[in-house]
């Protein structure tokens, strides 16, 4: 994803930078209109893809919408998989937690990864984690095997995710090719979500929760048997920018502090200061990313760009959209399961 910002520049960009899948929506169309108001004449020719474009095309689709599918579709099956691997209710979250922290906390720090070393090497590595990961999963017989499975689909998602995006960006002319491959991305992630609460029931119901995982792995082997003959990327620019390490590394502990806080008050309250030192420390260390971003030559968020309206609103929009999502379906299956014995 760092990337593709570069690509499009500063002045370009109004999506919800740190909203993992408010950035993985937003981000295809803000290059579909990009592409689309800078497109010349002679592009237009190019609406049609060869065969190796289609087999590329297909093959980064699928990897997304897989991704998209993985946020949700373990969600139906939370009260099944608490009953067979012993979770408790209130740490059935974590099932979820653990996913989403991890794709949102290193998407960035993957996306500049990817322009270093490769985003066909780094697509790779994402995606034969994802296989490796989900086989541990399905095969998972107590809850920190699963959680360690569902760590692992969530680093995965932050390697595949912004290299995928990139490639399609490198691969496919701009213009109206580009806007096509870009638009049908955005179409299947949004499926995707839903498609995954619906797979997941499905499974749950009539084979097991843990085909939810086995599906990733023949995905996966698939992945990486074709991705080496068809992927295609540019020769490296010879300059590279820099990692930004203490960048990515703190707000990746901010947000496990602030997780940390939120459920250390739903078991003891808000009036204990257990609840509240992880929320203030989260606040802290929110305030020493944005100290380490204004004072690094080559950010992974420039802190100029998150004061701008657009993208502030951007923000909050996405945070309470999917605070409000997430939270809801998970009371939800957990009630209309538990308490009034609905099946999955």
């Amino acid at each position: 994803m760092v990337s593709i910002v570069s690509h499009i520049g500063a002045d370009n960009v109004s999506l919800p930078v740190l909203g993992t899948q408010g950035l993985w929506l937003a981000a295809p169309t803000l290059l579909i209109m990009y592409s689309m108001t800078t497109s010349s004449p002679s592009d237009a020719q190019a609406t049609h893809f060869t065969t190796s474009q289609k087999i590329a095309m297909l093959l980064l689709l699928t990897a997304n919408f897989t991704l998209a599918v993985d946020f949700s579709i373990l969600n139906v099956a939370l009260p099944h998989i608490g009953h067979d691997l012993g979770f408790t209710t209130a740490s059935l979250q974590w099932i979820v937690t653990s996913f989403a922290l991890c794709a949102a906390g290193f998407t960035l720090l993957f996306g500049r990864v990817a322009d270093l070393f490769g985003r066909k090497k780094m697509f790779l590595i994402g995606i034969s984690l994802l296989g490796g990961a989900s086989l541990i999963g399905g095969l998972a017989t107590t809850p920190a095997m699963l959680l360690g499975a569902r760590v692992g689909q969530g680093l995965a998602t932050a390697m595949v995710t912004p290299a995928a995006l990139s490639l399609m960006t490198t691969m496919f002319p701009e213009g109206p090719a580009r806007s096509k491959a870009l638009g049908l991305n955005g179409a299947l992630m949004a499926a995707g979500f839903t498609t995954g609460a619906v797979l997941g029931g499905v499974l749950t119901s009539t084979i097991s929760w843990r085909w939810a995982f086995f599906i990733n792995v023949v995905i996966a082997v698939c992945a990486v048997l074709t991705a080496p003959f068809v992927l295609r990327e540019p020769p490296a620019a010879e300059h590279h920018p820099k990692l930004d390490v203490p960048g990515a590394a703190t707000i990746t502990l901010a947000l496990i502090a602030f997780v940390l806080g939120i459920d250390a008050a739903g078991h003891i309250g808000w009036g204990s200061i257990r609840s509240w030192v992880p929320l203030v420390l989260a606040v802290v260390l929110c305030a020493v990313f944005f100290a380490i971003e204004s004072r690094t030559a080559e950010p992974l968020v420039a802190p100029a760009l998150l004061k701008r309206s657009n993208i502030a609103l951007g923000n909050f929009s996405g945070l309470l959209a999917f605070a409000t999502m997430t939270s809801l379906v998970f009371l939800l299956t957990l009630y209309l399961q538990e308490i009034l014995h609905y099946s999955a």
